[in-house]
């Protein structure tokens, strides 16, 4: 199982409606660094599997969601627990880096 897509029409429910811990991945596709983590973030979903649901949203496609939360620069990764942010790292960081964040918000 890879990442998971989240749109503006599914993140209330995929996202602030979950049960489990939620790491959203805030992309686009002309984005160099997203590119680099993309791997990463698809390893660490089929890792997780279970425990915390990992997806990605594309900020071209899906505006709305990328402005609610003031996302700026990309990638930018959010950590959402029981419907609020518990975490956020913004720029390119190691697959290391993202399982310790990982690890503390889950």
């Amino acid at each position: 199982m890879s990442a998971l897509h989240f749109t503006d029409a599914n993140f209330k429910k995929e996202v602030l409606e979950s049960n489990q811990p939620t790491l959203v991945d805030f992309w686009a596709g002309w984005c160099g660094p997203c590119k680099m983590i993309a791997p990463h973030i698809d390893e660490l979903a089929k890792e997780y599997a279970g425990k915390m649901k990992i997806g990605k949203i594309d900020v071209d496609a899906n505006p709305k969601v990328a402005t609610e939360y003031g996302v700026m620069s990309i990638p930018t990764l959010i950590f959402f627990k029981n419907g609020r942010i518990s975490g956020q790292i913004v720029g390119a960081v190691s697959k290391l880096d993202l399982k310790r964040n990982i690890e503390e918000n889950l």
